[in-house]
């Protein structure tokens, strides 16, 4: 005679989902299995996409739309989703938006103070470069690394805006003081 033995996990809603033994899931399957949730518990908090939909996304068989991945980044908490959408999924993110790595705040900084450096020690390079309008074939070396310096300070710059809104989602920032803040920066006729 042959047992099989089952396992409920319980928690305060009931079950706990399955958790898929595949490898190489994406951004939204990773994040819906980190939030505990199952895929109808995912479409209820997400509220317009259905289960089958979400199944599709996160199995790579369909493309998501970029509304349901605003939803998702938003009910998730989670922005970096829009980043990974852009750089990875969206014609033209994939040739001009930089895949975002979150990093903590000292990692940030840290980086982007010595690319600032790097920048102002090539400074008057740079200048003597452009002077002319013409980048000729002894400065295309000297031009091109301080353009990928700069590239670099650009991706630091995204990648604290992404921590911010991380923490701003998690309400590790005081969203009210932030937005006022950052409202007070902008100038009149700005959104």
């Amino acid at each position: 005679m042959r047992f099989s033995v089952i396992i409920f996990l319980y928690r305060e809603d009931g079950f706990m989902p399955k958790v898929s033994t595949r490898e190489n899931k994406n951004p939204y399957f990773r994040r819906r299995e980190e939030l505990k949730l199952t895929r109808d518990q995912a479409s209820e908090l997400l509220e317009s996409i259905p289960p089958e939909r979400i199944e599709k996304i996160e199995n790579e068989r369909v493309s998501p739309h970029p509304d349901e991945i605003m939803i998702m980044a938003d009910k998730y908490k989670s922005p970096e989703l829009c980043n990974y959408y852009c750089a990875n999924q969206c014609p033209i993110g994939e040739r001009y938006v930089p895949e975002i790595k979150m990093q903590d705040l000292s990692q940030i900084v840290l980086n982007t103070v010595d690319s600032l450096n790097t920048v102002q020690d090539q400074q008057r390079r740079f200048i003597n470069i452009a002077a002319d309008g013409v980048i000729d074939d002894a400065e295309i070396d000297d031009f091109v690394d301080i353009q990928n310096e700069l590239e670099k300070i650009s991706i630091a710059v995204e990648t604290l805006q992404l921590w911010s809104e991380q923490m701003l989602a998690n309400g590790a920032i005081n969203v009210e003081k932030y937005e006022a803040r950052r409202n007070m920066k902008k100038k009149p006729g700005q959104e």
